[in-house]
């Protein structure tokens, strides 16, 4: 798939002749965009740059490593990304600490959305009493005895909190799949994947997140929501050690449960690690001083 990309995308950029190649993340696409850049001698500025799990069974691990070492400026979005970044010997003078444009995004439409009307009105829900549940990395979808830990701790959950799941379709069809689809409990609200603006509605009213997702781990921060990470690691360090995520590794689904349950409630430090909500006026500014 990643070679189907790359053929395409060096297609596109011989046609066009860009003065930069902006990627963003650690997606195939990213690590896609990235080699083909690099491989026409055009420079590349990778937003979200120096995130590491040290996890080398990621892809996400292997595409960011490989999207950081040929890109030109790297935006990192923390201090630690910054320091990862400096320990594999990239250049102090390639990188700019950016902060992050998801906090941009989380201001503007995190303001825009209420506690009534919206999908939580259309799902029934009751703000602040409901926990948000997300899964869709390879990590669990892939390993069926991780994936089933994660159905029967929601399962659980589900019997003192109202659980609401938008499937990704990954993930729905390894469930059904191994029959797991059919035994969800009638307890638990299951939706097709949502709109971002309906997402954030979610996530902000939210009395815990349980999720795998890197960027919804940094959402549920925004909006002062606890979050418990379906995963052995996460490349926000400074959430935990914040006290606003807890790693939860899908091995004991009781043990599961209860992170969700005890993490109702609890906040974390007063800290903001992602920037004053100007990432993507800073970036911009930087691509056209450094790469014009």
């Amino acid at each position: 798939m990643t070679g189907q990309m790359l053929m395409a995308l060096e297609e596109v950029m011989l046609a066009e002749r860009p003065d930069a190649v902006l990627i963003y993340g650690d997606t195939n696409s990213t690590l896609a965009g990235a080699l083909a850049a690099a491989k026409l001698h055009i420079p590349v500025a990778h937003v979200e740059a120096g995130l590491r799990s040290f996890n080398m069974r990621m892809p996400e691990e292997i595409n960011r490593i490989l999207s950081d070492r040929v890109s030109n400026l790297l935006f990192a979005p923390t201090d630690t990304a910054v320091a990862n970044l400096l320990n594999e010997g990239i250049s102090r003078e390639q990188i700019i600490q950016s902060g992050d444009v998801m906090f941009d995004a989380a201001i503007v439409h995190g303001s825009a959305v209420a506690e009534c009307g919206g999908v939580i009105s259309s799902l029934a829900l009751e703000p602040c009493k409901y926990v948000l549940a997300t899964v869709h990395r390879a990590e669990n979808t892939d390993d069926l005895e991780r994936l089933t830990t994660i159905v029967r701790a929601i399962e659980e959950v589900s019997r003192q909190l109202k659980v609401v799941w938008p499937v990704h379709p990954r993930t729905r069809s390894v469930l059904t799949k191994h029959g797991l689809w059919e035994s969800l409990s009638e307890r638990i609200c299951i939706t097709e994947p949502l709109s971002y603006i309906d997402m954030v509605q979610l996530e902000k009213y939210a009395a815990v997140i349980a999720t795998d997702s890197g960027g919804v781990q940094k959402e549920a921060f925004f909006h002062g929501v606890p979050c418990v990470t379906l995963r052995d690691e996460t490349e926000w360090t400074e959430l935990v050690d914040a006290g606003w995520v807890r790693i939860a590794s899908p091995v004991d689904a009781g043990e599961v449960a209860a992170s969700i349950l005890d993490s109702v409630g609890r906040t974390g430090k007063d800290v903001q690690p992602y920037g004053a909500g100007n990432a993507a006026g800073l970036i911009v500014e930087k691509i056209r001083s450094n790469l014009s």
